[in-house]
């Protein structure tokens, strides 16, 4: 939502839950995960530096979980930890729902 991109910028776990959320409404998944960050090299600020990343994930009869990781590194190894993060963290969530 434009109000939240304004409040808090696309970088941002509130950011990455909205885009969770509105994957999940959209499809027929039963669990979505979002990502947004600053893989770089440019486009860091002081408060979010490159290689920050904001994660979300959100399964239909779950609570919404989110988290925001530093990662280190050029642009592509943030993406690929980036990646790995996400995967990671959808498959715990998935072995706890059982």
């Amino acid at each position: 939502r434009a109000q939240t991109l304004s409040r808090h910028g696309a970088v941002s776990r509130e950011t990455a839950k909205e885009m969770a959320a509105g994957a999940l409404a959209r499809s027929r998944a039963q669990v979505s995960i979002a990502v947004t960050g600053v893989a770089g090299p440019r486009g860091g600020t002081p408060e979010k530096p490159v290689g920050t990343v904001c994660f979300a994930w959100l399964r239909k009869r779950g609570a919404m979980e989110s988290v925001t990781r530093r990662f280190r590194g050029g642009r592509e190894r943030v993406r690929r930890q980036s990646v790995v993060f996400a995967l990671q963290g959808l498959l715990e969530r998935l072995e706890e729902a059982g």
